[in-house]
């Protein structure tokens, strides 16, 4: 199996846009029409994120550390759908089908078995970690309430959830959510806090034009809906172990698995010197400033650097969060290599501020982030 024969052929096959989801879907439903109750019925947003998630996998094709966590915890998250471990070969024949048909005369036996090598090794570890789960009582989903709900801006709320039993997360990992108005269409969200003793997560909820789910929870879910949440995810947390000091990058709603990390820092005996970058494009956008600037009072060990960049009447930092990452790596010598860098955001923001840090020689093992493009 070549990693980079898998990224070209998929880089091919993503070119035909929407036409690819819309194919794979039909030709797994006409095949196994009884998988056809395990999706909404509306399947827009389904399509959207089997291209994501597919380009996430052959992303780390050659980088075994990150994808196996990654694929473990979709085969955790997946049991919520109801995927059982004899969907997995029905879904790798409609890849395969998929694949085939929109590469044309470049399907060779060789891209063939490249593909099925990968997708065996795919629907291996996604159901080993499904079966794992089960077999340890952990439920395929957690009942929740909203107890708090706050609108920040326009197009951003924040709700606090309690969900009914307490749901095992890590700072920096991403839950699915459900909600009654938007039946088995689930979106991720990343809690914007460390475990609580009380069991409550934050959630920072930002209305996207299309998003179903984000437009359902920021206007509608007041306190009292009841939510369904599913296995968390993902894998940017804290590396404990490096010892050197944290620069986090956020762009809007990607805050809040940052400000996760941060209060675990916070709860850290040692917390290691930290810098966040917070960037939106206008002041009015800077809706969680108040409760940062909180934490970096009562942190000595915590610096906010609020960043905007299409508001000039704003009386800080101009500019995108490439832009304020670089002005303070390059402030002082030595300050590419001490850092261990966190990115978070929109995956524009995230290419141009993680394109940045690599011209600007921060070494890759430090550098960590997440776009939610798959999600």
């Amino acid at each position: 199996m070549d990693p980079e024969r898998l990224k070209e052929s998929f880089a091919r096959v993503a070119a035909h846009g929407d036409e690819v989801p819309l194919f794979f879907y039909s030709h797994l439903f006409l095949t196994h029409p009884e998988l056809r109750a395990l999706f909404p019925v509306s399947m827009s947003a389904q399509r959207d994120r089997l291209l994501g998630a597919l380009g996430e996998i052959v992303a780390q094709a050659a980088d075994s550390d990150r994808l196996v966590p990654f694929l473990r915890g979709l085969g955790k998250d997946h049991r919520k759908f109801g995927t059982l471990a004899e969907h997995y070969p029905a879904v790798g024949q409609s890849l395969l089908a998929t694949l085939a048909y929109f590469s044309g005369a470049g399907w060779t036996a060789q891209l063939e078995d490249d593909w099925t090598q990968a997708y065996t090794l795919i629907a291996k570890v996604m159901s080993e970690a499904a079966a794992e789960s089960e077999a340890d009582d952990q439920p395929a989903w957690w009942d929740a309430v909203v107890v708090g709900h706050e609108r920040r801006t326009l197009d951003i709320s924040v709700l606090r959830i309690a969900p009914r039993a307490r749901l095992p997360f890590a700072p920096g990992q991403s839950v699915a959510v459900e909600c009654a108005q938007r039946p088995r269409i689930w979106r991720y969200f990343s809690p914007a806090n460390a475990p609580r003793d009380d069991g409550t997560i934050d959630l920072h909820v930002r209305m996207l034009e299309g998003g179903a789910v984000s437009s359902a929870l920021a206007r509608t879910a007041g306190v009292g809906t009841r939510l369904r949440l599913g296995p968390p995810v993902g894998t940017l947390r804290l590396d404990l172990a490096s010892g050197r000091d944290l620069l986090l990058a956020a762009g809007s709603t990607g805050l809040a698995p940052l400000k996760a990390i941060v209060e675990h820092a916070g709860l850290l005996p040692d917390p290691p010197r930290t810098r966040l970058v917070f960037g939106t494009r206008t002041a009015a956008d800077l809706y969680d400033l108040a409760a940062l600037e909180k934490l970096a009072a009562r942190w000595p060990w915590l610096t906010v650097v609020p960043v905007v960049s299409h508001d000039k009447r704003f009386a800080g930092e101009q500019g995108t969060v490439a832009d304020s990452v670089a002005r303070l790596l390059l402030a002082a010598p030595g300050e590419t290599s001490r850092h261990d860098v966190y990115v978070c955001g929109s995956p524009a923001m995230v290419t141009a501020t993680v394109g940045r840090l690599e011209t600007l020689g921060v070494p890759r093992e430090q550098t960590f982030y997440e776009d939610f493009g798959w999600s």
